[in-house]
């Protein structure tokens, strides 16, 4: 048991400088990391993936999304306004209804890159 814990670290202590900087010169800066980081916490939630899931799927306003997942329309324009200002989705209005969809691609290649790692 005493072993286990130590299995994850070197030996001794060597660090690599040329990785170390390369890897420096890479790194985006931490303001950007911070934004990404939040972009992620968006998809922490369970609705709000269904939710984008749903728009995966087809345009939706937020009538037919409430019943889809049956849930109240409060509920789920919160979870759109949250996705809104994430830039995940849009919407356009039609008429009286107001209809959301994904934003761009990028949400597409997310959500199936996330699907992909789950069912592996």
């Amino acid at each position: 048991m005493e072993r286990e814990k130590y299995e994850e670290r070197c030996d001794e202590i060597c660090v690599h400088d040329e990785v170390v900087n390369s890897v420096t010169e890479e790194m985006p800066e931490d303001e950007i990391l911070y934004d990404l980081a939040e972009l992620f916490k968006v998809f922490g939630d369970t609705t709000r993936i269904k939710i984008l899931y749903v728009l995966f799927e087809s345009d939706m306003c937020v009538c037919d999304i409430a019943e889809l997942l049956n849930m109240g329309q409060s509920a789920i324009s919160h979870q759109l306004r949250v996705l809104k200002q994430a830039q995940l989705v849009k919407f356009r209005r039609e008429g009286k209804q107001v209809i959301y969809s994904l934003a761009d691609d990028h949400v597409r290649t997310i959500i199936n890159n996330g699907m992909e790692h789950i069912m592996e």
